[in-house]
């Protein structure tokens, strides 16, 4: 099977870690091993977050006033190549040594005129406390929101509308690589009044442009891999219940935190709605293996009934 792995933010740094190169290449090897589990006999496409690693590289940037900071297209492409390289060499480390393995940029193109501009809503960087955050909104001009009982920068996050280096991901499979691809969502960019392709200042959400790409290589299977082991219904209530089988219109009605599953849940409807019949599964990495095999997870398919299943 082809096979697109959208790896979140949690597998490459956990939540309130902090943001050393020795953290994220431990978080980065763990969940190496997990992909490898699932590498033979299959073609694979891993796409990742770029979160943490986009806002300390922009804290950095800010640090040095002789120039003024570097934009967050331009942040977001050295955030990507840093995560590639060590996904490249981690997994390269575990798979059969003629493995090939490539990361590719990726510019992804978006509406100059689209909403989000005027509502930033991405988180990006560290926590801070609710006094860290309105101090620093002050000093640098930053939106900030809630995240749980701490607070973060926000950032536009417009939506993906192509993959521009898709032509060569497609290659690059059809010669046995597993490629790193769309990370962080992919670079924003949009085609400027007289026709220029520009980088913006935005954050592309991971799991939407994941689930483009996935649409664009013809995936097989689009698995949104987390550190839950499924979507569930009365989530951290008593009454909890893991869903194992959804339609998309079913899942769409429920409605599901924006800071949170939120995303990923749109990015499963939108694959599984514009490729019938193929299922976008969202799962704990832990489980990729099962996953995989069909026995573990949320699988969101056109093809289920409106009536949920669960585990």
């Amino acid at each position: 099977m082809r096979i697109v792995i959208a790896l979140g933010g949690n597998a490459l740094l956990r939540r309130g870690e902090p943001l050393t190169v020795e953290n994220q290449r431990q978080n980065t090897k763990i969940a190496c091993q997990q992909i490898a589990k699932v590498y033979p006999g299959n073609e694979l496409v891993i796409a990742h977050g770029n979160g943490p690693q986009v806002g300390l590289i922009a804290l950095q940037s800010l640090s040095y006033t002789d120039v003024p900071s570097y934009p967050l297209d331009v942040l977001g492409a050295e955030s990507i190549g840093m995560i590639g390289y060590m996904i490249m060499q981690e997994l390269g480390n575990l798979l059969p040594l003629e493995t090939p393995l490539a990361t590719l940029l990726s510019q992804v193109e978006v509406d100059k005129n689209d909403p989000a501009f005027m509502n930033p809503t991405k988180p990006i960087g560290p926590v801070y406390t609710k006094e860290e955050a309105e101090k620093l909104a002050k000093e640098k001009n930053w939106s900030i929101a809630p995240d749980n009982d701490q607070y973060r920068r926000v950032v536009p996050s417009p939506i993906p509308k192509r993959i521009f280096e898709i032509r060569p991901v497609k290659w690059l499979l059809e010669k046995g690589t597993v490629v790193i691809c769309a990370g962080g969502g992919g670079i924003p960019t949009f085609y400027d009044d007289d026709g220029t392709l520009k980088g913006v200042e935005a954050v592309i959400d991971k799991d939407l442009c994941s689930a483009v790409l996935a649409k664009q290589v013809a995936a097989d299977i689009f698995i949104i891999a987390t550190d839950v082991s499924a979507t569930f219904v009365n989530w951290g209530k008593p009454n909890q219940h893991a869903i194992k089988k959804a339609h998309p219109d079913t899942l769409e009605k429920m409605g599901f935190a924006a800071g949170s599953m939120g995303p990923k849940v749109q990015a499963a409807i939108n694959f599984a709605r514009e490729n019938p019949g193929k299922s976008a599964v969202i799962g704990s990495l832990a489980d990729i293996d099962d996953i995989v095999k069909g026995i573990a997870g949320t699988k969101i398919n056109t093809s289920f009934s409106a009536e949920l299943t669960y585990y």
